[in-house]
């Protein structure tokens, strides 16, 4: 059975987040992802600060964003984060949807690689303590 790495946040937009259109400015659904990147990896007792601890960063090396419709201020948003790579790299899909109808907003996807912070070298494999963390095992 597949586990499930998947968390879901919620939240609304601001109004310092809006372009002169009076809809999100595209380059805020990054920092979106990043909440809910940090909120999932929250859930396995590994956000940035237990990476850094366990010798490694992730820096994300490759972001895609689909845009689907515009969010608006105050649009209650869903966002799920799933982790659906994990051996080579860490890959994170994204859904955001809005909370009262379930429309699609935007869809993304990143991938993240970890780095030796001792040798700033890039690992080609994920090192053990994510899949210790996620409990799962490399595919």
């Amino acid at each position: 059975m597949k586990p499930d790495l998947s968390h879901e946040i919620e939240l609304a937009p601001a109004f310092h987040d809006l372009d002169p259109m009076e809809v999100v400015w595209h380059g805020h659904y990054v920092k979106y992802l990043e909440l809910a990147r940090c909120a999932l990896l929250a859930r396995f007792d590994y956000d940035y600060p237990q990476m850094r601890e366990s010798g490694y960063a992730w820096p994300v090396v490759d972001l895609r964003l689909k845009y689907v419709q515009p969010a608006v201020y105050a649009q209650r948003l869903r966002i799920r984060a799933e982790i659906t790579e994990w051996e080579n790299r860490l890959r994170i899909d994204y859904l955001i949807r809005d909370a009262a109808t379930g429309r699609k907003v935007n869809q993304a996807h990143t991938l993240q690689v970890a780095v030796s912070l001792a040798t700033r070298e890039m690992q080609f494999v994920c090192p053990p303590v994510l899949w210790e963390r996620l409990g799962v095992r490399p595919e």
